[in-house]
């Protein structure tokens, strides 16, 4: 009796127990949400990230009403004070903000694909190491562009959120520079060639690991050259590069192609016409850039007086290309000068289509770069300015004849002014490099720096207009973007830390990039 009620108790007991198992994987299952998974695909992950990287830089706020404004590719329609160098300190907390969302992001692909306990679920969306490269490479391209606006900003310690790390460190711009290349470097090494990066959710690539190889050496030679004037290894960098493989045409170019299916249309286009903004336009001296006409107001001269561009149409619009609206003008006077400058609602040029693909970086650019590295050479200057066009046409779907263009700017060689000038063209919609390109070489000539007419008498009544910024940047065409205020409360004592090592130990716009040299004796610096 006592051995059949023994295995009776344990019966029961086991019976009890699978109740309350099954119990429990049905509270599981009711209490899992299907559009929140415990694992997320990692190309998921980089696709949401890759998505807010472009919608962030290339949106009507941080390259409209900054980047776009301080290449002086644009000028803002109504209210010109960040074409003048006030910015709004939301914008600035915002962004600073907003971008090492996405860097987490990118740390969530990184870690997905090299943790063992999650790598090989992760692989069947892509070759993990290409994957892990794939994200080192937009990491290093978002942090480029992040230096290049602020200087000095945390990087080694940012992200380190999980190491207990609440308070980053400010990391030197030069200490940056050199890591990002070394990391390049480790990415291009790291791709397998024969196996895809994702198979889904990249669209800058399409998972094509090959030219997400290219793209890292290709990085490589535009961080090489930006330190050009304090470097002398810096051609040697570029030589590297070249030699473990870049962009090679216009097929490579990185570009994120946005869709004309809400919500993944580009910012440019939802800014405008969704938001119904229509805050910008040319600026005067772009437009005269691409026509060929000199600035008589300063007595600067044109390399190519008299030959319109033929990407003019492209940039502008077919129907939009009389004049550009002075740059720097107070907006007061905004309406008196915006008649008669294109109105991009009325005859949208090609960067506000719904479908526009953005470009991170252009064959074009790389061979600009390669030129200047052999002491400004003739063929690839000739094959960056041929490529731009091509590639320009063919994005936008207009045909230009460039013949009488092409002849006109391949004769009496090439100096910096001509090849800054034409990687300037080029780099129309890419304000962030654009702008680094001022601080770096000067070139432009033919833009408008501080204390310079923007406007003649003539024009005004007889009251004639300087560009006059609002904030102090010693006379140079701004050379930073002050830090966040936000930082001085969130991460106090390295906020300090480097504001202390700023110009005047203060929280300025003027404090030059390591790599930007300029005085207003000497605006155009040669290479070292």
């Amino acid at each position: 009796m006592k051995k059949i009620f023994s295995e009776i108790k344990y019966l029961l007991l086991g019976v009890l127990i699978s109740l309350f198992v099954v119990s429990c994987e049905d509270m599981e299952k009711m209490n899992t949400d299907p559009n929140n998974p415990s694992e997320v695909a990692s190309s998921m992950v980089f696709s949401g990230a890759q998505k807010r990287a472009m919608d962030y830089v290339y949106d009507l706020w941080f390259s409209g009403r900054q980047c776009m404004v301080y290449s002086q590719y644009w000028v803002q329609r109504n209210y010109t004070e960040e074409d003048r160098y006030q910015i709004r300190e939301s914008v600035n907390n915002s962004y600073f903000n907003a971008f090492y969302t996405v860097m987490a992001s990118f740390d969530k692909v990184i870690e997905l694909n090299s943790n063992p306990e999650t790598a090989e679920s992760q692989s069947v969306y892509g070759n993990n190491n290409n994957q892990i490269a794939a994200a080192k490479i937009m990491k290093a391209w978002l942090y480029l562009v992040m230096t290049d606006t602020w200087g000095n900003i945390p990087y080694s310690d940012a992200g380190k959120l999980k190491d207990d790390v609440y308070y980053p460190k400010y990391d030197d711009q030069q200490d940056i520079y050199y890591s990002l290349l070394a990391e390049l470097e480790l990415a291009s090494d790291m791709i397998d060639e024969s196996e895809v990066a994702f198979i889904g959710g990249d669209m800058v690539y399409f998972g094509d690991a090959s030219a997400w190889k290219k793209f890292a050496n290709s990085l490589r030679c535009r961080i090489a050259c930006h330190i050009s004037k304090v470097d002398a290894s810096w051609a040697s960098i570029i030589n590297d590069a070249v030699a473990d493989g870049v962009f090679e045409s216009n097929d490579d170019v990185a570009a994120y192609h946005y869709s004309s299916t809400a919500p993944e249309q580009s910012y440019y286009y939802r800014n405008t016409f969704v938001d119904a903004r229509n805050d910008f336009t040319v600026s005067r001296p772009f437009m005269d850039i691409l026509k060929g006409q000199k600035d008589t107001l300063n007595n600067k001269s044109h390399p190519w007086e008299g030959v319109r561009d033929p990407r003019l149409e492209i940039y502008i619009g077919p129907g939009n290309t009389d004049k550009g609206q002075p740059y720097g003008i107070p907006s007061s006077l905004s309406s008196k000068f915006r008649a008669g400058t294109p109105n991009w609602y009325n005859d949208p040029p090609y960067h506000l289509a719904a479908d526009c693909a953005m470009p991170l970086m252009t064959y074009a650019e790389v061979q600009f770069i390669i030129s200047e590295s052999k002491g400004f050479s003739q063929a690839e200057y000739e094959t960056g300015v041929e490529a731009s066009i091509d590639y320009w046409s063919s994005v936008s779907g207009t045909a230009v004849d460039a013949t009488t263009y092409l002849a006109a700017v391949s004769t009496a060689g090439v100096d910096a002014e001509k090849l800054s000038l034409q990687k300037y063209i080029d780099l129309y919609l890419n304000g962030t490099e654009a702008w680094t390109e001022i601080r770096r070489t000067g070139y432009p000539a033919q833009i408008i720096n501080p204390d310079e007419i923007t406007v003649s008498a003539e024009e005004n009544g007889g009251t004639e207009v300087k560009f006059v910024p609002l904030s102090d940047t010693k006379g140079l065409i701004i050379p930073r973007v002050k830090y966040p205020t936000n930082e001085s409360t969130l991460n106090g004592e390295n906020f300090n830390a480097a504001v202390a090592k700023l110009k005047d130990g203060t929280n300025n716009y003027y404090s030059q990039m390591f790599w930007d040299i300029r005085t207003t004796d000497v605006l155009h610096p040669a290479n070292k």
